[in-house]
């Protein structure tokens, strides 16, 4: 092994030429000293023959260090720098991710003449070329690629852990660059949230922790983890900075101290912080919502009667043959009452409720005979059923919209809204589903959102698991939860609409004030 300055420091000083972007918008790209190192090792680095050592660099690093950044200037630093005809694709999960990369590269191209003069940029393709050698930057997402013998110079990942499946990364490594003298695959990544271990991310990861760790020998791969042991003090701020290299500069400190905070109250909170900031591979697609303890601290203490021509949002959730059709109806604060309150219907099939009792051991038929649940005739949901009760709660509640999620709804919507109900769609994603929850949470734990004693509607509660992504945004899933979770689902949908609507989820005494009797 040998090193030569000369090959280490051009991609270096190319660099630096370079003006930064986002919140250092301007100013000029100074590598810090870990970006300097791993830069150093893995260009510097030569064979007997001198072409570079490492064909395959691995790092990993927590969120907001700069990893971005660093992809769109190595990209640059190859596409004006490598021999003629080179093909440099940066590679994501999707095409926002794939995005971030390219307009960071665009954005230093417009602070540079002498780029701006050299490259071409194809914005409708997320393209870049250099018009003098033809060596082409194209921005690849798992969701889009569809070319087969591609002969990259240059691969980037950017977010290993996110890509959906392995295909990408086969497709892109599997014989890929054969033909090239000094082929590259930068690997730079988060750790992943990947529960169950089977992700092309664990994979690699694994492979470059052995590689690390001596377990295995590939004198190709250059490997650089930053992350923190999972019996260490997560709350020691020394770990912090051992961990987060830009922690000071891309990083405020305080932010983080705020987030060590919140992460000693609560659970979500401490496994986001081992994941984002700590950079600890766990297990946060397979959590639990919130515990029955707090919906049985909100069970409500008023009567229905109370209700009548009171304004209410209705969330819907339909059914297959297997799940429960639900609907919730939400009442926000208004007058004769200031809390939110919900109240319950679902509906299930009445030809295999017998079996499903005796199947899941979960008591429909009692739940039934006590009325929090209605069965239909037959083997599926009756709709007929559903939509002749929602006409009728419809007049007896002052309802102002119903919100459904679009699977199967459409023909169901069309009818309720011939009788005269205001219908729309709440799309199932993190976008429409995360505020709704994170409000029904708020209100819930503050006490200024109650609901009807349901034992069905409770069992729903106690079973919903959660996906979460890198900005703590939530949804759930059914997929993933250990029952039946729809009665659920129908009011994050009625949250859902209520906000949609214009509906405030502020406490009511930030309005009116604190009443003294």
């Amino acid at each position: 092994m040998a090193h030569s300055k000369e090959r280490a420091l051009e991609p270096i000083e190319f660099i630096q030429m370079l003006k930064a972007v986002d919140d250092f918008y301007g100013q000029p790209f100074l590598l810090l000293d870990w970006q300097y190192e791993i830069i150093w090792d893995v260009y510097g680095t030569v064979t007997a023959n001198g072409l570079r050592q490492y064909r395959y660099a691995y790092l990993e690093v927590p969120k907001k260090n700069g990893k971005t950044s660093l992809i769109a200037g190595l990209s640059l630093y190859h596409l004006m720098c490598d021999p003629p005809g080179g093909q440099i694709y940066c590679c994501a999960a999707d095409r926002q991710q794939a995005e971030l990369v390219y307009k960071a590269a665009k954005g230093m191209i417009e602070q540079d003449g002498a780029l701006e003069g050299s490259l071409k940029i194809l914005d409708s393709k997320k393209e870049i070329i250099n018009k003098e050698t033809g060596t082409t930057m194209k921005v690849l997402s798992a969701e889009a690629f569809t070319k087969h013998g591609l002969n990259p110079t240059v691969v980037i990942f950017d977010e290993l852990h996110a890509q959906p499946n392995r295909d990408l990364w086969d497709v892109m490594t599997f014989g890929a660059g054969a033909a090239r003298k000094e082929p590259l695959w930068w690997v730079i990544t988060t750790a992943g949230d990947d529960p169950d271990r089977h992700s092309i991310g664990w994979e690699i990861h694994e492979q470059a922790r052995k590689i690390r760790d001596g377990e295995l020998t590939d004198p190709t791969w250059y490997v650089k983890m930053f992350n923190a042991p999972e019996d260490v003090d997560i709350f020691d701020e020394k770990v912090w900075f051992e961990v987060n290299p830009s922690l000071g500069h891309t990083i405020n400190v305080e932010v983080v101290r705020q987030e060590a905070n919140a992460a000693r109250n609560s659970e979500r909170s401490e496994k986001l912080f081992r994941w984002l900031r700590l950079n600890q591979w766990v297990a946060l697609k397979q959590v639990g919502w919130q515990p029955l303890s707090l919906w049985d601290k909100t069970d409500g203490k008023w009567d229905l009667s109370e209700l009548t021509s009171k304004r209410c949002y209705i969330g819907l959730d339909l059914s297959s043959t297997t799940d429960i059709t639900a609907a919730c109806y939400l009442f926000p604060p208004q007058k004769g009452f200031d809390d939110w309150r919900a109240v319950y219907d679902a509906w299930i099939p009445e030809d295999n409720m017998k079996e499903r009792v005796n199947r899941d051991q979960v008591p429909y038929d009692k739940w039934v005979n006590h009325k929090y649940m209605h069965a239909t005739p037959g083997d599926v949901v009756d709709y007929d059923f559903v939509e002749s009760r929602l006409v009728n709660m419809s007049k007896q509640y002052n309802l102002q919209t119903l919100g459904t999620d679009p699977w199967n709804s459409r023909m169901l919507s069309q009818r309720l809204m011939k009788e005269g109900v205001d219908v729309i769609e709440i799309q199932q994603n993190m976008k429409n589903m995360s505020p709704s929850m994170k409000a029904i949470e708020q209100l819930m734990k503050k006490g200024e959102l109650t609901h009807e004693v349901n034992p069905a509607a409770r069992w729903c509660w106690g079973n919903v698991a959660i996906a979460t992504d890198g900005n703590e945004n939530i949804k759930p899933m059914k997929n993933k939860s250990k029952e039946r979770i729809d009665i659920t689902v129908a009011m994050i949908n009625a949250m859902a609409t209520a906000i949609t609507m214009g509906e405030s989820t502020d406490s009511v005494y930030k309005t009116r004030g604190i009443r003294v009797l």
